[in-house]
């Protein structure tokens, strides 16, 4: 069982930063950030192995930064030049398998999201 609990979701310019966190009771070989607007699906944002490896949604690359700090179990997304279509519900999320990396329609362990407004 993975218990993650997501933050930071704030009203936010256009082009502005924000900085999301995820507190997780553990820390997994995979984990992942997900996001979905409304009437849509949701989408894989990013992934971080190994506690230093990211990879990113083309959507989002050289935008966003995955982080984790392994000390306080926390997973991080550093959000920069945001734009209108990046609001919606923000997720953090951790495989129920082993190290398998979370995607969607898998068996996941998701946290409650955390609203990200951007405003145009």
């Amino acid at each position: 069982q993975v218990q993650l609990v997501e933050s930071g979701g704030d009203p936010v310019p256009a082009g502005g930063p924000l900085r999301l966190s995820c507190a997780s009771s553990t820390i997994r070989q995979c984990m992942g950030w997900f996001r979905q607007s409304p009437g849509q699906e949701r989408e894989w944002v990013a992934h971080i192995r190994s506690v230093v490896r990211a990879t990113y949604a083309d959507a989002v690359k050289c935008r966003f930064t995955a982080s984790v700090d392994n000390a306080t179990k926390t997973l991080y997304l550093q959000l920069n030049s945001l734009r209108p279509e990046d609001g919606g519900m923000s997720y953090c999320a951790a495989s129920r398998i082993g190290i398998a990396c979370p995607t969607v329609g898998s068996q996941v362990y998701w946290g409650q999201g955390t609203q990200v407004t951007v405003s145009s």
